[in-house]
């Protein structure tokens, strides 16, 4: 399996945990993009199948390679929508690390692009983040609407948009 170093450290941490219970720690020798600071999603599926996704939209650690750690867990342990992933699905397994731009606030839907932006939407504090490119999702207002049902916000609710971009690593 030829997958970018990213990924092999999502794998690693999520097979670790699930087979053993541990946490593993930062690599010692992580260099350029894992030590930079960033927000980073980490998807699971399965058959084709999305299998868990969790992530932060800005960094809540000290290092790209931290974030993988705990979101790479929390994807395979945590997501509400799916039961944890267990050691006899390891192998079946496909992983992609997202590692996402800052924010930025943007106008109206004109500045979106479904294939190249990521959304965010808030209102108050509900906020409802969708990542780029997804299979089935063509539009930024399709992507609009899937934030807002994410986030429970309503359609007579004021919005503020975010867009950005990701580096999608497999």
């Amino acid at each position: 399996m030829n997958e970018h170093p990213l990924v092999k450290l999502a794998r690693k941490t999520i097979e670790t945990y699930i087979k053993e219970g541990k946490i593993i720690t930062v690599p010692a020798d992580i260099s350029g993009e894992m030590k930079q600071k960033a927000g980073v999603f980490v998807s699971i599926h399965k058959n084709g199948q999305l299998r868990g996704c969790i992530g932060t939209f800005k960094p809540t650690t000290q290092s790209v390679a931290e974030e993988i750690i705990r979101n790479a867990i929390e994807a395979s342990t945590q997501d509400p929508r799916f039961n944890p992933i267990q050691a006899d699905e390891l192998d079946d397994l496909e992983i992609k690390v997202d590692v996402l731009t800052d924010p930025a606030p943007i106008e109206s839907v004109k500045d979106l692009d479904a294939k190249k932006y990521g959304v965010i939407v808030v209102s108050g504090a509900k906020r409802g983040l969708l990542l780029p490119d997804l299979p089935g999702v063509n539009t930024p207002e399709e992507q609009i609407e899937i934030c807002k049902k994410k986030a429970w916000i309503d359609d007579d609710e004021p919005i503020n948009l975010f867009r950005f971009e990701v580096r999608r690593f497999q």
